[in-house]
């Protein structure tokens, strides 16, 4: 069941890249990431009170809690710097550059979250960093 969720959420970057590029060609990067925040914010706690999982706040551990706040600001961080890039860059060359946090995700998992490595995730990970670069240093990249 997991791949179907990775897949919808693969469509749905797909599409912010897509929706995000068109929609800054004359707004600030910024102004456009607080616009859809508040989307965000309201679509996010809307689903959790659909759901009735208010009651759940209270049971998340001080560790949790940091954890948590530390992936929003990481979160946040990463959105601002790709929607600064696809400002003034391409965003099919951006989104691939971007994306290389697939292969930092794999390593940070592996060390920090002690998940196995196999030779599938080694040539995967080269294969995509090989594909970033390329697509990086191609000539599209610079225009």
């Amino acid at each position: 069941m997991w791949i179907i969720w990775a897949l919808a959420a693969a469509v749905s970057a797909a599409l912010v890249v897509v929706l995000t590029k068109a929609g800054l060609k004359n707004v600030d990067s910024n102004v456009a990431f607080a616009i859809q925040s508040i989307f965000i914010f309201c679509i996010t706690w809307g689903i959790v009170t659909y759901q009735g999982n208010f009651a759940a706040l209270k049971d998340i551990d001080q560790k949790a809690w940091i954890l948590l706040i530390l992936a929003g600001i990481a979160t946040t961080l990463s959105t601002v710097f790709s929607y600064k890039a696809l400002s003034i860059g391409p965003a099919a060359y951006v989104t691939t550059v971007e994306r290389l946090s697939l292969v930092i995700a794999v390593v940070l998992s592996i060390i920090f979250l002690k998940e196995k490595l196999t030779w599938q995730l080694i040539v995967g990970v080269c294969v995509m960093i090989g594909g970033a670069v390329l697509i990086a240093m191609s000539q599209g990249a610079t225009k």
